[in-house]
């Protein structure tokens, strides 16, 4: 597992470096967007870490490069000033975020928790791992999304793990808090947007009009119900 730390203070990614490599991690380690740019043309990343400020450049229009033709999980490491901008990242494709101060130990789970959700997501009916909707096609043990034309659609894990959510209990609404639940072990703010903006990713993903949503509802002021029928 090849994980590469992009942050340009020295403190930060040497600790983050000498932790990640005692936990049996291969580390890359980059000081600027630029860096990371060669670093990933020349071999193959399992995971980022990325600061969100960088001194050549915006750590989030680093996160829509990388979206662009990579599914690689990444991790946003913000400062707790930059609310706006850690729900920008969400909506580009991060999977999580952690803020400043942090210790090598929560970076870690977080790692983790992200892992788990990337590479399975245990599903209760083993015999049914494919759930179909509307043309689309739900692979709850291989995470992929195929769409009615049955070209694969590309999710991060916490949108294929917010999806696959809604998907098991169709017609059911589920509060932010029940959708945070099942998302990670993490623990969120109560006023979390993380939820709203997953929505909306996935809305722009699977829906015909995602202004005028007819697969993921919205119960306003109860949450998201997943409305159509599932086979």
């Amino acid at each position: 597992m090849v994980i590469a730390i992009v942050d340009d203070e020295p403190l930060i990614q040497s600790t983050l470096v000498s932790y990640f490599q005692n936990a049996g991690f291969a580390v890359r380690s980059a000081e600027t967007a630029d860096q990371l740019r060669r670093l990933m043309a020349r071999e193959k990343i399992d995971f980022i870490l990325l600061d969100i400020r960088l001194p050549d450049g915006d750590g989030l229009t680093l996160m829509r490069e990388i979206r662009a033709d990579s599914d690689v999980p990444v991790i946003l490491i913000t400062s707790r000033a930059e609310e706006a901008d850690r729900i920008i990242g969400l909506e580009l494709g991060a999977d999580d975020y952690v803020t400043k101060p942090f210790s090598p130990r929560e970076v870690l789970a977080r790692v983790k928790t992200v892992l788990r959700r990337t590479r399975a997501v245990t599903d209760p009916g083993r015999g049914k791992r494919l759930r179909r909707f509307a043309g689309w096609c739900l692979d709850l043990e291989n995470h992929r999304l195929t769409s009615p034309a049955g070209e694969s659609m590309r999710l991060t894990s916490a949108e294929f793990e917010l999806l696959a959510a809604l998907v098991r209990h169709p017609g059911r609404i589920m509060s932010r808090n029940d959708l945070l639940d099942v998302m990670s072990s993490r623990e969120w703010d109560s006023n979390d947007r993380t939820v709203d903006v997953l929505v909306g990713r996935l809305r722009r993903k699977i829906e015909a009009d995602p202004g005028k949503p007819q697969i993921i509802v919205t119960e306003y002021g109860l949450g998201y119900v997943f409305a159509e029928k599932v086979a």
